[in-house]
């Protein structure tokens, strides 16, 4: 028997805990991004606190973190997405 067809008979054994597998990356992957920018717009308003004269460079760093985050967490969850489809 070829390696392909091991893996693939593999692949229909375990289909179900692709979905599960799929759906636990996923959560995970909302919950550490909301996490994340979370924590980036606390740190952003304890420093504009701290320098109210740099809030528009923190304010600027902040959008472009979180937006870096949100970019991450939608690339994993496509991922997530592609195993339930594929």
């Amino acid at each position: 028997m070829s390696t392909l067809a091991i893996l693939l008979q593999a692949a229909e054994a375990y289909a179900p805990f692709a979905f599960l597998g799929a759906a636990i990356g996923a959560s995970i992957v909302v919950i550490a991004a909301g996490f994340g920018i979370g924590k980036i717009g606390k740190s952003a308003v304890e420093s504009i606190a701290r320098q109210p004269e740099a809030a528009g460079d923190i304010r600027a760093s902040m959008i472009v973190s979180a937006a870096l985050i949100e970019g991450v967490a939608f690339f994993a969850i496509v991922i997530c997405l592609l195993i339930v489809v594929l």
